[in-house]
């Protein structure tokens, strides 16, 4: 039976004391799971070396093989061990690392093909938060780190989140506090040097990566069919959601959620209305901007599919780059249809 349908293990949520980070990254060289925090999503790290370890973490999400996971390392010199690394790679590297970025490359033998879904590539990031790069630091080895959630499902951004979604599956859960970003990271395809191209947006836009780079970076929606191996996460038609119906607008409006045949559905504005209208309407940000509204985005769609709503009514981010791409790109995904 897999951990989906045995959720019987003992969870335990650590403060990032000294004593327990010892313990955790002591537990990740045996080959155990730790969910960790960090500047984007909570993960569900393991070593990313270890088919055992890998294999386990699919398993606690339910996460097909075909979808690959991101290696998390932390320092620069590990690069060259896991991936076949170019001039824009390094360059990027160095501008944005440790950061939200990761990056794509043709894989090295000692990766996993397990980890890769199979192909020849792996995907590569270097966390900026404390916690894990402690961990990272005092394991000494590189951690795989999937969303720590069931898959499929909104994104953790707080250790709570991931106790709702995994507990019983997993035994650690590493409390770093929220998320400073809130939405993944972005995602960006090297293997090809001459056409870089965004797979996945984040909170690092193209903008930003084509002034590193020195030329134009594509960037264009992308989607994978479920079983058909993904060069990068994040990018199935259905992700990231609620199991309340989403329905997405460019513009909502006021007096659409003060309807009295709406009072079951809820309605979230990227800014506050000027005039709050009932016990339905939420909002990411009283100023509408898009730093705070990523950051609470996936939290107010848990608490959202916890509340009996008949639907959820989401705005879209207006905007061509980063954090509002990201946004978009989440929420079309989430209102994908079943």
């Amino acid at each position: 039976m897999t951990a989906r349908s045995r959720p019987d293990l003992q969870t335990r949520t650590f403060r990032g004391t000294p004593r327990n980070l010892s313990r955790l990254s002591q537990a990740l060289t045996r080959g155990e799971l730790v969910a960790v925090p960090t500047e984007t999503v909570y993960g569900l790290a393991g070593d990313a070396l270890d088919v055992r370890a890998c294999r386990a973490i699919f398993r606690a999400k339910g996460r097909p093989t075909s979808d690959p996971l991101i290696v998390h390392i932390h320092h620069l010199r590990q690069l060259d061990e896991l991936a076949v690394v170019n001039e824009a790679a390094l360059a990027l590297a160095k501008a944005f690392w440790p950061g939200p970025l990761t990056i794509i490359l043709p894989k090295q033998p000692i990766v996993p093909d397990l980890a890769t879904a199979g192909l020849p590539s792996v995907a590569i990031r270097m966390p900026r938060h404390p916690l894990f790069r402690a961990l990272l630091r005092q394991s000494g080895r590189p951690l795989a780190a999937p969303s720590a959630n069931p898959f499929g499902y909104v994104s953790p951004t707080s250790a709570a989140h991931v106790r709702a979604g995994l507990g019983g599956r997993i035994r650690y859960i590493l409390d770093g506090g929220p998320c400073r970003i809130g939405l993944e990271s972005t995602i960006i395809d090297l293997r090809d040097p001459a056409r870089p191209e965004i797979l996945r947006p984040g909170a690092i836009g193209h903008a930003e990566l084509a002034r590193v780079l020195k030329r134009p970076v594509q960037e264009r929606q992308r989607t994978v069919s479920a079983g058909h191996a993904a060069v990068a996460p994040g990018l199935l038609t259905r992700h990231y959601s609620p199991r309340t119906p989403v329905v997405l607008h460019e513009r909502l409006e006021s007096a659409l959620a003060a309807d009295a045949e709406m009072a079951a559905e809820a309605f979230v504005f990227l800014a506050r209305p000027a005039k709050r209208t009932g016990p339905n309407v939420f909002w990411l940000d009283d100023r509408g901007r898009l730093a705070p509204a990523a950051r609470r985005l996936f939290d107010l769609l848990q608490r959202l599919d916890t509340g009996k709503w008949r639907r959820i009514h989401m705005e879209l981010a207006s905007g061509e780059d980063g954090l509002a791409v990201a946004i978009n790109d989440r929420l079309r995904r989430a209102a994908a249809k079943r």
